[in-house]
């Protein structure tokens, strides 16, 4: 159904057919838990189970069955370098992103002094918090951006209050933010750009968790501003894989982490100890393979459909499909906020918009005397797949004053999902509380 380019509609049918999960095996179920690992189309199975058949064999050798099982990795690397506009060879990947910021923190520690300072947000999902805070059994001082309860949001001016304390102290160089990009348990978008402008006047560098955003917005590392920025594909309908993105002179200059006799200047493989997974790495162009038939669906073929490297969606491609998503996602939100924004019993935790700007479908709730655990089993028995607890942001709950009650209620949905899914809910909801 090719459309003009300003018809940002989403064909939901087309969709749900490139998903095995959605349109064969699970079609009753609505998974809405989709911040913890989308499902996967068809396009991202057939590239892994052609490498398995054909392809799995040793790299590196001369002959051309390991030639070719080389190329097909190392295409892995450009779709994960296209998918978040990167240039070659700035992108590790690894097994996921908490052992991929495990590893960005160990590369820099040689790089600073005792007594220079990182800061960590409270917001963020621990991935992106704990690596950092374990450089301060190693002489790094660790100081922490605290959200407000009142919004569940990180504000700038309290970032900024505590770049200026830090400027007036005799020692101890800001070496390092580290903030999300989305926060996982609330949905809240925050402005990147804004953030790295501030740190990089201190002279110091920006570590992004962008998981909960690359699901719903095409990432774009070279306007964003940041150093680094890392993202679970897995959560982007593909394998269960990591990606760190570092700018190329500053993962130069950060400590290599596999063997001594790999020189430094082999980036990313410095970074991937033990090489990457063969086939899932494999698998990775059947992401941009899924992104780009939405976008030849809905528009038509065009001249910039794919750009070389085997063909791959170019970014055009990959904006209008993500522009489609992100279209769709508002009113999945709408449609929940509507509901929970006018019961007497729930509390919206964060965003009670569903502006594309400021949030994307990941919604987050209270009940008034209830337990977050106590809600979505009641929901396992009609298949509707939500959840509760704290979402490895342990921090964030408790600055909100939650732990006691269990966390929050969490709805994560993705483009895949229908009106129809959260008419459901909302009438399962309406008839528990």
């Amino acid at each position: 159904m090719p459309s003009d380019a300003s018809d940002r509609s989403l064909d939901l049918d087309f969709v749900r057919r490139q998903f095995p999960a959605l349109s064969e095996h699970h079609p009753e179920w609505a998974l809405m838990d989709n911040a913890g690992g989308s499902v996967v189309p068809r396009q991202v199975h057939r590239r892994i189970s052609d490498y398995l058949e054909r392809h799995m064999m040793q790299l590196g050798a001369s002959y051309p069955l390991s030639q070719r099982a080389g190329a097909q990795v190392q295409l892995g690397h450009r779709a994960a370098e296209r998918l978040v506009g990167a240039a070659e060879g700035e992108v590790v990947l690894g097994p996921s992103t908490t052992v991929n910021a495990a590893l960005l923190s160990r590369a820099l520690r040689p790089l600073w002094s005792d007594g220079d300072v990182v800061i960590v947000s409270e917001l963020d999902h621990e991935a992106n918090v704990g690596p950092w805070v374990r450089l301060g059994e190693t002489g790094v001082e660790v100081q922490i951006w605290k959200l407000r309860p009142d919004t569940a949001d990180l504000a700038l001016d309290d970032l900024e209050a505590m770049i200026a304390a830090l400027a007036t102290r005799a020692t101890g160089q800001l070496r390092l933010v580290a903030m999300t990009h989305c926060a996982n348990v609330v949905g809240r978008i925050h402005d990147i750009p804004a953030v790295a402008e501030r740190v990089h006047a201190a002279g110091a560098q920006l570590c992004v968790d962008g998981v909960a955003y690359a699901p719903h917005r095409l990432v774009d590392v070279s306007s964003l501003g940041a150093d680094y920025y890392l993202l679970s594909l897995y959560k982007v309908y593909g394998p269960h894989q990591g990606l760190l993105w570092g700018r190329r002179e500053l993962l130069e200059a950060a400590r290599g982490q596999n063997h001594y006799f790999i020189d430094e200047a082999q980036v990313p493989y410095k970074f991937e100890p033990g090489n990457v997974t063969h086939e899932l790495s494999a698998g990775l162009p059947g992401i941009l393979d899924y992104l780009g038939a939405v976008d030849v669906h809905h528009q038509g073929a065009g001249e910039d459909d794919a750009e070389g490297a085997d063909a791959l969606p170019s970014r055009a491609a990959l904006a209008r499909t993500f522009a489609r998503f992100a279209a769709h996602e508002v009113a999945l939100a709408e449609a929940l906020l509507d509901f929970l924004r006018a019961h007497p019993k729930v509390r919206v935790v964060g965003p009670e918009t569903s502006d594309a700007e400021l949030r994307v479908p990941t919604l987050a709730f209270t009940v008034e005397g209830r337990k977050a655990s106590e809600l979505p089993p009641l929901l396992d028995a009609r298949k509707i797949a939500i959840r509760w607890g704290h979402f490895y942001a342990e921090r964030a709950i408790r600055a909100l004053g939650l732990e006691a009650r269990d966390g929050i209620v969490r709805v994560s949905m993705v483009h895949y999902n229908t009106l129809a899914e959260v008419e459901r809910l909302t009438a399962a909801l309406d008839e528990l509380l």
